[in-house]
């Protein structure tokens, strides 16, 4: 056979099988007949996924998503009140052009939640857990740690470890039961450069999500040559400067910086939070107010390094807090020789003295894997800062920021920069539902009885609950001389005065002010061309105040300020005076005993001036009637409690009708003792 008879040949073979196989396949198989699996290397075809939703979004992508939803004991019978414990995870994604630096995720809670513990990243005003939701006005803002700067896809070929952060919340929120599912309202950046629209619907899954774009209208923040954001104007600002860094451990310096004329720290006490495992060796400048190094020995640190020796670290607690040192360890060439350092905690307004507005010490500190790198850097978190007697203090996370620059220590006109620096913000604020520190009473030449500070001015005793005084009663009027007694010792005056006055006696009697400090302001001469006033400081409690400050907003009077005697005054602006003891007063010193302390009461320390204003430039003010009185007062930064109430008018006012009036009534009073 040829070959051209052989490959006709081998060709209708070809074509006979194909039609029997096929025909086979068409077959319909029996009743009952099993149908052949199919080969196990042939993959089933899985049906095409849906689009992500952040695929539509060229900006920066929000997204928020409940997870887990569980009802939790106790059981209520109204469902408003029902708690339940939930899961969510937050995503920020960077589909833009340019890179998020420093990202802040506001997310507004609307069901009462209670955030129990946040992975991924941080709350911005560094609060402790469990964190109420509620109070914060607007939105819960939570910012990246450690992942604080989001870059491209463009830079990064769309590596998601470095354009992608995800915050993973666990917490317990209130009401909405199922089938409700209860979400946020909507999602936002922090940073007012970006808009980001709300969601049109967010009922109807587990999913809010939104795409925040740049807005075009809004003028960007210049980052410098470095890359980084400008560093940010606060109260109080905190600088965290690597100065040497090695493989396991580095050298940081700890810049504090006083910005406010009415803010001041006296024994400050500073803590943050380690989020990596990080432990304190050695300092110079401060110290951690509990020296412990136990953490470290039993635990993951003790493990690693197991040849260092741990009797010389000086703190291993997650949440260190450090204390400055006293001014005579200034020299100690172990402890001080830092700049600035060594003030005994006290940082002053830099008004008056821009030197002791700041404060700084040196740590080194030691790093765990997976950090064990040179130039792997972190700062601590969740930063805070109070004082005795001072402002409230809101810290931020911190941010990086251009290095800082040092003189070069060597004395050469040069600059020497810190390998690495973050800036911390804090601002004075007011805690909702916090007390003052501090009150103020009012009194007045024209009426004999003293409006004392507000029941309960600085908070009730906790001890309370047998209702022994009434927290919210009005305080009593008082008698002159009662404002050299402690409030716990006012009673007697307090009830023998009402009987004299004929006024009203409350029981049980209203609670006293339990301030440590009171300011007494008294209006005490009023006269044509001008008027004055006494201010006088009581401090009741046992330490004093060195360099103390009082500072007064006079809404109508502040344009006649002139002079005062005892104290230094000075007009600040924003209708505020400014006050400090003269060289050799500047201390108020603290409560005593008295002459014989089994009758004497304690004495407070005690410091008083005379402030005399003109009314050329303040024409048609009304001192009686309110305008010789302060709206605010301010006590080394701290806001004080002002009375709701000012002495009332009993006495004739110093006006040419009431010279009248008062002459007319002598006149007829002497011609009545003439005809008698």
């Amino acid at each position: 056979m040829g070959w051209c008879s052989r490959l006709s040949f081998a060709l209708l073979l070809v074509v006979i099988s194909l039609s029997v196989g096929g025909s086979r396949s068409q077959r319909t198989p029996a009743a009952g007949a099993a149908t052949p699996p199919a080969p196990a290397s042939v993959p089933v075809p899985s049906p095409a996924p849906a689009p992500s939703p952040d695929s539509f979004c060229n900006g920066i992508y929000l997204s928020y998503v409940l997870e887990r939803r569980e009802k939790i004991h106790p059981f209520t019978s109204d469902p408003a009140d029902q708690p339940y414990a939930f899961s969510a995870t937050a995503t920020v994604l960077n589909h833009g052009a340019a890179d998020l630096l420093s990202w802040t995720l506001l997310i507004p809670f609307r069901h009462r939640e209670l955030i129990v513990s946040v992975g991924g990243g941080v709350l911005t005003n560094g609060s402790v857990f469990p964190y109420n939701t509620t109070l914060d006005a607007k939105a819960t803002a939570f910012s990246g740690y450690p992942n604080t700067d989001l870059k491209t896809a463009i830079e990064t070929a769309n590596d998601r470890s470095q354009i992608e952060a995800k915050i993973t919340l666990v917490g317990t929120l209130f009401g909405s039961p199922p089938p409700a599912v209860p979400l946020p309202q909507f999602l936002a950046l922090g940073d007012p450069s970006y808009s980001c629209p709300r969601p049109t619907a967010y009922n109807d899954s587990n999913l809010v999500d939104t795409c925040c774009v740049p807005d075009p209208d809004y003028v960007p923040e210049v980052t410098n040559v470095t890359g980084f954001l400008p560093r940010r104007s606060g109260d109080l600002t905190i600088s965290y400067d690597v100065l040497q860094s090695y493989g396991s451990s580095y050298l940081a310096l700890v810049t504090l910086e006083n910005h406010s004329p009415l803010g001041r720290l006296d024994h400050w006490q500073l803590s943050w939070e380690w989020a990596r495992g990080e432990f304190i060796y050695s300092m110079k400048g401060a110290y951690p107010s509990v020296v412990d190094s136990s953490d470290c020995i039993f635990g993951k640190q003790g493990q690693y390094y197991q040849s260092l020796d741990f009797s010389k670290v000086l703190s291993c607690k997650r949440n260190p807090t450090i204390v400055d040192l006293t001014p005579w360890r200034y020299n100690d060439t172990d402890l001080g020789r830092i700049p600035h350092c060594c003030r005994n905690g006290t940082i002053l307004p830099p008004e008056m003295d821009p030197d002791q507005a700041v404060s700084a010490f040196q740590i080194q500190v030691y790093k765990m894997p997976p950090d064990l790198n040179r130039s792997v850097l972190f700062p601590p978190v969740n930063w805070n800062i109070s004082g005795t007697l001072n402002p409230d203090y809101q810290c931020g996370q911190p941010i990086r920021v251009s290095p800082t620059a040092f003189p070069d220590p060597s004395g050469l006109s040069s600059d020497s920069l810190a390998l690495a620096s973050w800036q911390v913000v804090c601002n004075i604020s007011r805690p909702k539902g916090a007390s003052p520190k501090c009150c103020v009473s009012f009194s007045a030449f024209y009426n004999d009885s003293v409006v004392p500070c507000k029941t309960c001015a600085c908070g009730c005793p906790a001890s309370n609950r047998g209702r022994t005084c009434n927290a919210k009663a009005q305080a009593m009027l008082l008698p002159p001389e009662a404002l050299l007694v402690p409030f716990d010792n006012r009673t007697a005056k307090a009830v023998a005065w009402a009987d004299i006055k004929h006024y009203s006696v409350p029981s049980p009697l209203p609670c006293g002010d339990n301030c440590g400090v009171s300011i007494n302001w008294h209006v005490l001469t009023n006269y044509d061309k001008g008027w004055s006033a006494r201010v006088t400081l009581f401090n009741w409690r046992e330490d004093l105040f060195a360099d103390w400050f009082l500072a007064v907003k006079m809404d109508k009077a502040y344009r006649g300020y002139e002079q005062m005697y005892s104290f230094n005054g000075t007009a600040m602006g924003d209708n505020t005076i400014f006050m400090q003891g003269l060289p050799g007063l500047n201390y108020l010193n603290g409560e005593v005993n008295g002459t014989n302390p089994d009758t004497d009461p304690r004495v407070p320390g005690k410091q008083q001036s005379v402030i005399s204003f003109t009314k050329t430039k303040t024409p048609g003010i009304d001192i009686i009637g309110g305008g010789g009185y302060p709206s605010k007062v301010y006590f080394n930064g701290e806001e004080c409690s002002i009375p709701d109430l000012i002495p009332a008018n009993w006495a004739l006012r110093s006006s040419g009708v009431g010279v009248l009036r008062l002459a007319l009534l002598l006149f007829a009073s002497a011609l009545m003792l003439w005809e008698l």
